[in-house]
């Protein structure tokens, strides 16, 4: 029983061949594709309205040299709240469960926005690990601190992510398992678990667009510190 519980977290095989490719590029077919037009149809003016609230919303915190990130932060943005939102779907898969994912995610853009730091402000970069009027004795143990904290911004990243959707997905199961056992035992206990399941899902809803937005803030200010 507990095994069938994490089942749901196993990349689909058909055939030998892993399927969580299609289930990456999947949501990118369900954004209608731009027209050379100056009347859109709703969903395209909803799409672009959307885009536009993300970007500036990221972009606030940035000067101007980290607006060349806004494309890539923005489309990041849009993949992991589309991936995160189906996968809330039955009997869909979360990529965004796999932690090997999310720290290819993370790790690439912490290290380059660290590379862009130490490549454009490197004694700026650098100064950060060791806080004006440090007492002397305490330089080598401050630097290891810092050091350590900076190094482990993408671990952090792609955990957090992870255990977040994997934990409300946990709980659906639970909840929406024990609201079938209980039905024909104990109906009336059975209906108030499902309400309690009802809000456990609109909740996910909130987590899994909460947390898309978070990977990609914190990324931000990482950027932030370095430009």
């Amino acid at each position: 029983m507990n095994l069938s519980f994490f089942d749901q977290f196993m990349s689909p095989h058909l055939l030998g061949i892993p399927l969580i490719l299609i289930s990456l590029l999947f949501p990118a077919l369900l954004l209608p594709s731009p027209r050379n037009r100056w009347i859109t149809n709703r969903i395209s003016t909803l799409q672009s309205w959307f885009i536009y609230t993300i970007t500036k919303q990221l972009m606030t915190p940035l000067n101007k040299k980290g607006h060349k990130w806004a494309l890539i932060l923005s489309s990041l943005m849009i993949f992991l709240l589309s991936i995160n939102l189906l996968g809330l779907l039955p009997y869909t898969f979360t990529p965004t469960t796999q932690l090997s994912m999310n720290l290819a995610l993370a790790f690439p853009l912490w290290l380059a926005t660290l590379l862009t730091g130490l490549r454009n402000q490197p004694s700026a970069s650098l100064g950060h690990l060791l806080p004006e009027g440090t007492p002397t004795p305490l330089i080598p143990a401050l630097i290891m601190i810092e050091t350590t904290s900076l190094l482990i911004r993408p671990l952090a990243l792609g955990v957090r992510l992870t255990a977040n959707l994997t934990a409300g997905h946990l709980l659906i199961q639970l909840i929406s398992t024990a609201t079938a056992v209980l039905f024909s035992i104990m109906p009336a206990i059975s209906i108030l678990t499902a309400c309690v399941l009802l809000l456990l899902t609109i909740l996910e809803v909130a987590v899994a667009m909460i947390q898309a937005y978070v990977f990609v803030l914190l990324l931000s200010l990482y950027l932030q510190e370095n430009i």
